[in-house]
């Protein structure tokens, strides 16, 4: 089950950057804009040495990893031959300039 979460809204975002969400316990997830004001929503963690992504240039839907110049696609999550692996995406969305992003909710045992 999942949960939208209000994170900021599209202004907070600069053009070609990026946000970091910090969970308790959890991945960071980093929330990109690109050029067009399309959102997406990774795992801060690059699947090659764990660079955070977030700190990456974001380049049409990719993103750059900062530490080794791996090219990861913002909406698989997927990194671009010839480098192979990939990061975790959530769903994210805009609704009237706020930003939510698919959390999921753990039910207590």
């Amino acid at each position: 089950m999942s949960a939208w979460l209000k994170v900021c809204t599209l202004d907070d975002i600069p053009l070609l950057g990026a946000r970091v969400v910090r969970r308790d316990g959890e991945p960071d997830i980093a929330v990109f804009r690109t050029a067009e004001d399309t959102v997406f929503a990774l795992e801060d963690r690059c699947p090659h040495k764990g660079g955070a992504l977030s700190q990456g240039i974001v380049c049409g839907n990719k993103v750059a990893c900062p530490l080794h110049n791996w090219n990861i696609a913002l909406d698989s999550g997927c990194a671009i031959a010839p480098d192979n692996g990939s990061t975790r995406t959530y769903p994210v969305k805009v609704e009237a300039g706020m930003v939510l992003l698919a959390i999921e909710q753990h039910a207590d045992a």
